[in-house]
């Protein structure tokens, strides 16, 4: 589909993420008032259509120019997940209404469109998915995703992608054509191939397996796609079998790179994913406590699993 096409797509209209913050708190957090908009689909899950004025956000910091979030709130709900301290600005809490109320941008491709075309775009990477999944299951649905790829590569744009969502492999065709335009890079996040950790850390996701099936089809298809296997969790997903296990499962999907890290906790995410090692795994929960009396876990800590990470890496070869 060309770029000129994408006017056949009437410009959305509806509330801004700005309107919905101020309707939730006149509405004293009510989200069924605050809310009234949004549609309760088969998942539980209310999806609220939104506009927005701008696509692509700046990056800091990062070894990306831009970013590209499709949606905002994410059914995958990762207990960890970093984007629970970005609730506060819609007047939401960093619980459940992460995963039970997810917000569209319905206008994106427009807004993306008219970004890209400007004299002044100068082609830098954008990285889609920074801030939540762009292959939860409702992309099947609205396909915003897709869309955003077919632009950026119209526009001759790098493009790197993170996800938990084997959907991806439904896109290898234009993700084949944004590789030739100007590079495409997909990131499947599999932090562990243990089945307990998987079900209980990331309840609404695919298996690790299904994951790692689709970056084996990405890469049989041409595409340079690899595995973060981020965030590690003290405790939970660090021993050397459990590291040893998800790297080697990592190695038979043909993943072409890998990356490690441990989990950082920051201020909105901290407080949340404490109460859940209380409640699933309590007697971790002082030892998190001295080990996350910060943001981050000390640097101590931090070089032993990357000395775990790369001995597992030369044992399996």
């Amino acid at each position: 589909m060309g770029a000129a096409q994408y006017s056949l797509f009437p410009e959305a209209t509806g509330p801004s993420l700005r309107d919905i913050a101020e309707a939730v708190r006149l509405a004293g957090g009510d989200l069924e008032q605050g809310l009234e908009g949004a549609v309760l689909r088969a998942d539980q899950a209310r999806y609220q259509e939104v506009h927005v004025k701008s696509a692509l956000n700046r990056a800091q910091g990062m070894p990306f120019h831009w970013a590209l979030n499709p949606y905002r709130g994410c059914t995958h709900a990762c207990e960890y997940c970093y984007a629970r301290k970005y609730q506060r600005h819609l007047e939401l809490d960093a619980g459940d209404t992460l995963s039970s109320v997810i917000f569209v941008k319905t206008n994106l491709p427009q807004v993306l469109a008219r970004e890209v075309r400007r004299a002044s775009w100068a082609r830098e990477g954008v990285a889609i998915g920074t801030a939540t999944d762009p292959y939860q299951p409702i992309e099947g649905h609205y396909r915003l995703t897709r869309r955003a790829i077919v632009i950026l590569a119209e526009a001759h744009t790098p493009v790197s992608i993170v996800t938990k969502g084997p959907m991806i492999v439904r896109d290898a065709d234009v993700l084949v054509t944004a590789r030739d335009a100007a590079g495409c890079t997909v990131h499947m996040s599999v932090p562990s191939v243990d089945a307990d950790a998987w079900q209980k850390l990331e309840p609404g996701t695919a298996s690790p397996a299904q994951r790692l099936r689709a970056v084996r089809q990405l890469g049989d298809a041409g595409i340079d796609a690899g595995v973060l296997m981020m965030p590690l969790l003290p405790g939970i997903t660090t021993s050397r079998r459990a590291i040893t296990d998800t790297l080697t499962a990592i190695r038979d999907a043909g993943a072409r790179f890998i990356g490690a890290n441990v989990a950082r906790l920051d201020d909105g995410v901290r407080e949340h994913f404490f109460a859940f090692i209380q409640r699933e795994y309590p007697h971790l929960l002082d030892g998190y406590l001295r080990l996350y009396a910060k943001t981050t876990a000390p640097k101590r800590y931090l070089g032993a699993v990357k000395d775990v990470v790369r001995d597992a890496r030369a044992s399996i070869g």
